[in-house]
C-alpha cells in the first residue's frame, strides 16, 4: 500500500475503532472476543481498502462501510464459535468482595439500573440489539444503519421500533418485580 493510501486509510477509518469497538462488544457479550474481532476487521479494512468509495479525506464517509465490516466478521466469527458465545465472563472488578464492600447505595442503585439494561440488551434478538447500539451508542443515521445491516431504511425503523419497545417492556417488567 502506497503511504498516501495509507495516510487516507488512517484519516477515514481510524477514527471509528471505538464505534467498532462497542458494536463487536454487543455483538458478542465479551471484551476479548469484540477486541479480536475488531483487530480483525481492521484488517480486512486495511485489504480492501482500496475498494472503499468514500468520499475525499472526510472520516465520516468511512463509518457505515467500517461498521459493516466489524458486524459481518462479528456475524462469521461467532457463527465459528456458537458454543462459546454461551459463556459469560468473570469480571474480577464487578465480582471482587473487597469493591462490593466500597460501594455506598447511589452507586449500587446506578450499577443495578445499568446491569438491568444491560441484560435486557443482551435478552434482545441480535439483529434488534445490533440497530439499538447503531442509532442509540453509535449515533448513525436511518441510512448508515441500513448501510451496515444490508437492510432498507424501512425495516431499520421498524427494528428499531420493535426493538425500543422490547427494551421498554422488560425494563418496565424488572420495575415490578424490584423489591424497594
Amino acid at each position: 500500500m502506497e503511504p498516501s493510501e495509507l495516510e487516507r486509510f488512517e484519516a477515514i477509518v481510524l477514527p471509528h475503532l471505538d464505534a467498532a469497538y462497542t458494536l463487536a462488544r454487543y455483538l458478542t457479550r465479551n471484551d476479548h472476543d469484540a477486541q479480536d474481532i475488531v483487530q480483525d476487521a481492521y484488517l480486512r479494512a486495511l485489504k480492501y481498502f482500496g475498494g472503499f468509495r468514500g468520499g475525499g479525506a472526510d472520516a465520516r464517509d468511512g463509518r457505515a462501510w467500517l461498521l459493516a465490516i466489524v458486524r459481518n466478521t462479528a456475524y462469521t466469527w461467532r457463527r465459528r464459535h456458537r458454543a462459546d458465545a454461551l459463556a459469560t465472563e468473570f469480571d474480577e472488578e464487578q465480582h471482587s468482595d473487597a469493591v462490593a464492600d466500597h460501594h455506598p447505595a447511589a452507586a449500587l442503585e446506578r450499577d443495578g439500573a445499568r446491569e438491568s439494561l444491560h441484560q435486557a440488551l443482551d435478552r434482545l434478538p441480535p439483529e434488534f440489539r445490533e440497530v439499538i447500539v447503531l442509532r442509540e451508542l453509535e449515533g448513525l443515521s436511518y441510512k448508515e444503519i441500513g448501510d451496515v445491516t444490508g437492510v432498507p431504511i424501512g425495516t431499520v425503523m421498524s427494528r428499531l421500533s420493535r426493538a425500543r419497545r422490547r427494551l421498554q417492556e422488560a425494563l418496565s417488567a424488572g420495575e415490578k418485580w424490584r423489591v424497594t
